[in-house]
């Protein structure tokens, strides 16, 4: 069943900070969707209407950013009995100020379903990040138990690369003890999730998440539960659709990647030009993940990129 469709957005989306605009002593950084100002024991980050998929920006979004944003600060929240997280506060709809971590050099991804490169590997005969899975699953099927994939997290411009839990452990790239409580957390976000999702009518299929050390302790950091870092499928058609074969209703980046290999994109050679309407179509989507799992109307805070610029040096004048 489709979801009744929301009015074009005509907003002009946020590109994001322009280096210029920020005082010289400040070090900033941009990312593929995310620019950081870099402070002495915190960092700024400010999330763009920036879109990228297969490591490249292609476009832009309306309300992306924020929804991202704001989404994960409504994640952060509920999931910090289960770890601490980076967040001090909230600056404006897309900005918040966040404790200056060291990332750890993996990220991992939980999987409840057999679906993405997951299922291209299990297709191949190949295990998922060293996890040998059952004989007779097909695409989209749930699994038997979520499993825990991890990957490196490569220099700029590099892929991340897949890797088993015993590669990860004896090549020393996270110590033994910190990787037990790594595994332990993203089991009960995942587990968190998962409830919350399918409460309000949604399957979390997958999520990434990132996390680091402050003084030597464990803290989630980067984004949480967000359509860009996790995958979503809506609850009342998945039986259906896996029945028939189908590809599932799917609420989030996915939908684009899936446009862009229809074309035969895959992050080599000249993307295609993305059309309006799949701009449109994407933005709806993202939004509409924020209002089931908030059960809030989406409303911009900020549609401004002078106000959003205005906010964050205001803090930085501060001090911050």
């Amino acid at each position: 069943m489709n979801e009744p469709r929301m009015p074009a957005d005509e907003a002009v989306p946020f590109a994001g900070l322009e280096e210029l605009d920020l005082p010289r002593h400040v070090r900033y950084h941009r990312g593929k969707v995310r620019d950081v100002v870099v402070l002495e024991d915190h960092l700024l980050i400010t999330c763009s209407d920036r879109v990228s998929a297969f490591d490249r920006v292609l476009d832009l979004v309306p309300d992306k950013g924020e929804v991202l944003s704001r989404l994960s600060s409504f994640w952060f929240e509920r999931t910090a009995e289960i770890i601490e997280n980076h967040v001090v506060r909230e600056v404006t709809g897309r900005s918040s100020l966040v404790k200056r971590c060291k990332p750890l050099p993996v990220e991992v991804v939980m999987r409840g379903y057999l679906t993405g490169s997951a299922w291209r590997d299990y297709r191949a005969g190949k295990p998922v990040s060293g996890v040998r899975l059952p004989d007779g699953l097909r695409m989209n099927d749930r699994l038997p138990e979520p499993i825990l994939t991890p990957s490196t997290k490569e220099q700029h411009g590099a892929h991340d690369r897949p890797i088993s839990r015993e590669e990860l452990l004896s090549s020393g790239l996270v110590e033994n003890s910190v990787w037990q409580q790594l595994e332990q957390a993203a089991k009960q976000l995942f587990a968190a999730g998962t409830r919350y999702a399918a409460e309000r009518g949604l399957i979390l299929v997958d999520t990434k998440y990132e996390f680091g050390l402050l003084d030597g302790k464990l803290v989630l950091i980067d984004e949480l539960h967000t359509p860009d870092s996790s995958r979503y499928w809506c609850s009342e058609s998945y039986e259906s659709l896996l029945e028939a074969g189908e590809p599932q209703q799917m609420l989030d980046k996915e939908y684009l990647r899936a446009w862009l290999m229809e074309r035969g994109f895959q992050g080599d050679g000249e993307a295609p030009p993305i059309p309006p309407e799949v701009i449109a179509e994407l933005s709806r989507r993202y939004r509409s993940v924020y209002e089931r799992l908030t059960g809030e109307k989406f409303a911009p805070i900020s549609r401004s990129s002078e106000a959003e610029r205005a906010a964050i040096l205001s803090l930085l004048d501060e001090g911050a």
